[in-house]
């Protein structure tokens, strides 16, 4: 893994608002933490696991933003009280939400778009790989709740359903 991927690692870490990241591999361990404090600045760790010839990866630290934190808490803030009557769709992982599924084709769902079970509502970005997102329950889109190109988080709500 070399130094471009772990900083891209980092920047998908703190786009995705996990709080804490650990892979491992063959020769190498990471772990991303990210405002595990208040008081104290993101950081991140990594560490090498020494090798004959194998050069050592410096450790990454970045500052936390105010900026990003109130971002994620206005992304996740529950649906207003006249709201109650919708099923809300959750996202089931943690990822970059996408309305489409390419820049050049048009968008799964509106707003008055009428879902069944199994459609495909949007597709979440992890770790490079497309997750389709399909509907578990019937009825009409009210409200799309998460721009496109955002991240998002596990069981943060992406829709708003009427199910009459």
């Amino acid at each position: 893994m070399d130094i471009k991927e772990i900083q891209s690692l980092i920047k998908f870490v703190a786009k995705s608002g996990a709080s804490e990241v650990k892979l491992e591999m063959e020769d190498i361990k990471i772990t991303i933490r990210t405002g595990s404090v208040p008081s104290t600045p993101e950081t991140t760790i990594v560490q090498q696991i020494p090798m004959a010839q194998a050069p050592a990866i410096p450790v990454a630290q970045s500052p936390a933003t105010a900026e990003t934190a109130a971002s994620a808490k206005e992304e996740t803030a529950a649906p207003a009280a006249d709201d109650s009557k919708y099923i809300t769709i959750k996202s089931p992982i943690i990822g970059t939400f996408y309305r489409k599924p390419s820049p050049d084709k048009p968008v799964f769902v509106e707003v008055g778009s009428t879902i069944k079970p199994g459609d495909v509502l949007c597709v979440i970005e992890a770790m490079k790989l497309f997750n389709d997102i399909e509907s578990e329950v019937a009825g009409k889109i009210v409200k799309v709740l998460v721009d496109d190109s955002s991240p998002v988080e596990f069981d943060q709500p992406l829709f708003l359903v009427d199910p009459s």
